[in-house]
């Protein structure tokens, strides 16, 4: 089983897959391809999301370990913070260079079982602080659940779930969304 749990910055995907993984000790943690980036590009611009969205993509098709695992974050978050950042500062992506990028997202996305959503949810709040970069963190959330909703793009062989609540409801979420995948999984 291929899991990429998914959401903005600040929405719960480090501590859901924590959870999980303590549970689950068979899964292989992929972890934030934040963590493996050039640590001079810091500043949130596109060249560190488009790093990002490679990474993700990358241990996804490529270097993937055999058997089941479970990614923090993959090519779709990068593809989504692209998005919102061009709309945010009004500056256009290069429409080749988005067209790639939605290439890598799509090739990517085949090699996964299961995408979950960490929707930013007013019942679920996280506080950020103003050097969280609130606004990208908002409008990333937007694109995002536009994005997964793109047959185009995520494919129609998804099992994509959106959860929210408290770490211990989205874990049980998340467990009950595998148990239907592994059900209509082939044999």
């Amino acid at each position: 089983m291929r899991i990429v749990v998914s959401g903005t910055h600040a929405s719960g995907k480090s501590t859901l897959i924590s959870d999980f993984s303590l549970r689950h000790p068979e899964f292989t943690v992929l972890p934030d391809p934040f963590e493996l980036v050039d640590e001079t590009i810091d500043a949130p611009g596109a060249a560190l999301f488009a790093s990002q969205l490679r990474i993700a993509a990358g241990r996804l098709s490529n270097e993937a370990p055999d058997g089941d695992l479970i990614a923090e974050r993959g090519p779709l978050d990068f593809l989504a913070y692209l998005l919102a950042r061009a709309e945010l500062t009004g500056v256009s992506l290069d429409s080749e260079f988005l067209q790639r990028a939605s290439a890598l997202t799509t090739a990517a996305l085949t090699t996964v079982d299961v995408l979950i959503l960490l929707p930013l949810a007013p019942s679920d709040a996280i506080d950020v602080g103003d050097d969280e970069h609130p606004e990208l963190r908002a409008a990333m959330n937007d694109v995002l659940l536009e994005l997964a909703d793109d047959p185009s793009l995520v494919g129609d062989h998804l099992t994509i779930a959106e959860i929210t609540g408290r770490p211990a409801a989205r874990l049980a979420a998340l467990e009950a969304v595998l148990a239907r995948a592994e059900d209509r999984r082939p044999l």
